[in-house]
């Protein structure tokens, strides 16, 4: 049955409820503004309910809903209410492939027809293209058109119509691997691959390789025995009123976007997921390796430019994406990498938005059809990063670099590189010569005038840093490279220095 239930029923819901993290006062404080971010956005976008967590430090810092998860019984949107995420499924997907490639039970670059045998006898758009593999299924790059309107009504599919469907071949949008295009199919059809190796349903091995360990024990693909009390309801918006969408049972497409999680479940993903950066030493008892779990973000290298979806997004500084395995990742000029992914189902919005480098990351889960709450997902991120709460992980200096930015600082006070003897790479005095370097240091001096070098070396990586120093007439940017050889030598020193505007 439809039920048609106008905008008032919302105003009806009673308080937004927040839960807070006790070790998370930082975030706490700044509820009347995260509130305020989502009442705007859920007003203007006529949604009915949302949970928007903080996965902080490898547990959920903060968790807020709003709104309600059922209009008719007003249930309110709460941490436990189960909604579906659709395509945000994906990335648990492609971890799955991941696994198995790590299992020996496939290869990335196999051909997908060597484990779909429907696929076989598929004619390409041209005669020199290539089979599809199982990289440009987890990459969108396998020549399939885009999908999104299609490919979610497949959700109720049966295995036996989509074997049908692959039998008889799909049309290409154009030859396989020539570019990015966003293809449920593709992912569906990984679900095929991994069905047919485990000799399991996907799901099956989703659950049982990846929620279980994790502790998603509220998640799943079967819907249907999920606890109704639990479950948003899903509502689109048309005719200035909510209309309840039909439910859709698990189907041969839910490998592309099946998953119903509540936000107490999803962020024991996300924290899992966060657990595999920075690289390090030590016990990897994960239920996939961390060093398998960072290489969701090797794409096929088809960039675009992104701009982000925040407010103002248009005229912040622009990005670079591409989609990686299930994810799309993002080049951003403040918070470098970023690993995001839409959800946009009948009935079901959701957005992610994980930050490595932070430590931490996003999510917002609503029940309208498309909603699609990337908005307010960055505008909170943006807010946590400009109060202080989101801060970058600083790169550890090694003490090779260490030593070396010490003889930097020596070699300024000395105004000599006599520090360096015996420590330079063989191209270091080719480039420069020992006079060449006292006459700039000299030059350098007399510009900057008196200088504080106790600043700290910033890392770029092991063998690399930055550092700036502050001086009577302006400032000194530097840079120490050392070269890839043992023992270590210096490869280059850069010294420049910036006058006060």
């Amino acid at each position: 049955m439809r039920r048609w239930i106008g905008l008032l029923a919302v105003l009806a819901l009673g308080m937004p409820l927040a839960s807070l993290a006790q070790d998370a006062p930082e975030i706490a404080a700044l509820d009347p503004d995260i509130d305020a971010i989502l009442t705007k956005w859920m007003a203007e976008n006529h949604v009915p309910g949302l949970v928007l967590g903080v996965v902080k430090d490898g547990h959920l810092a903060y968790v807020k809903g709003k709104g309600a998860q059922d209009l008719v019984v007003k249930r309110p949107a709460a941490p436990d209410t189960l909604f579906r995420i659709a395509s945000m499924t994906k990335a648990f997907t492609a971890l799955s492939i991941l696994k198995l490639r790590d299992e020996g039970r496939l290869a990335l670059d196999d051909p997908a027809d060597r484990y779909v045998p429907e696929m076989r006898g598929w004619t390409y758009p041209t005669s020199d293209s290539p089979r599809i593999t199982i990289r440009d299924l987890l990459t969108h790059s396998a020549g399939f058109v885009t999908d999104d309107p299609w490919g979610d009504r497949q959700q109720v599919l049966s295995q036996s119509a989509f074997t049908a469907l692959l039998r008889a071949g799909v049309p290409f949008t154009r030859a396989p691997e020539m570019r990015h295009e966003y293809a449920n199919l593709g992912y569906a059809i990984l679900g095929r691959v991994i069905a047919n190796v485990t000799k399991a349903p996907y799901r099956s091995f989703v659950e049982q390789r990846l929620l279980t360990p994790l502790g998603m024990s509220a998640s799943g693909f079967d819907v249907l025995a999920h606890p109704k009390d639990k479950r948003a309801v899903g509502y689109r918006w048309e005719n200035d009123a909510w209309a309840e969408e039909p439910m859709m049972k698990d189907g041969a497409f839910n490998a592309m976007g099946g998953l119903e999680v509540n936000a107490t479940d999803y962020a024991k993903w996300l924290g899992f997921v966060l657990s595999a950066w920075p690289p390090r030493d030590g016990a990897d008892s994960g239920p996939v390796k961390r060093g398998t779990v960072r290489q969701i973000m090797r794409g096929a290298n088809h960039a675009a430019v992104f701009h982000r979806p925040a407010t103002g997004g248009a005229d912040q500084c622009p990005g670079a994406t591409t989609y990686g395995m299930g994810w799309r990742v993002i080049a951003d000029c403040d918070y470098g990498t970023v690993l995001s992914h839409g959800g946009g189902f009948p009935g079901y919005g959701s957005h992610v938005m994980l930050l490595p480098e932070y430590g931490a990351a996003l999510f917002a889960l609503t029940n309208k059809t498309y909603a699609g709450p990337s908005q307010p997902v960055w505008d909170v991120a943006a807010l946590l990063r400009a109060k202080g709460v989101l801060v970058k992980r600083a790169e550890p200096v090694s003490s090779d670099l260490a030593g070396f930015y010490t003889a930097a600082q020596t070699v300024w006070t000395a105004g000599t590189i006599d520090a360096l003897q015996g420590r330079v790479a063989m191209n270091f005095p080719m480039d420069r010569t020992a006079p060449n370097w006292a006459k700039v240091l000299a030059e350098t001096k007399a510009k900057s005038g008196t200088c504080d070098t106790a600043a700290p070396i910033v890392a770029q990586g092991a063998m690399s840093g930055a550092f700036t120093w502050t001086c009577e007439k302006g400032s000194i940017k530097g840079t120490v490279l050392l070269a890839p050889t043992r023992p270590i030598t210096l490869q280059s020193l850069g010294i420049a220095f910036e006058g006060k505007e």
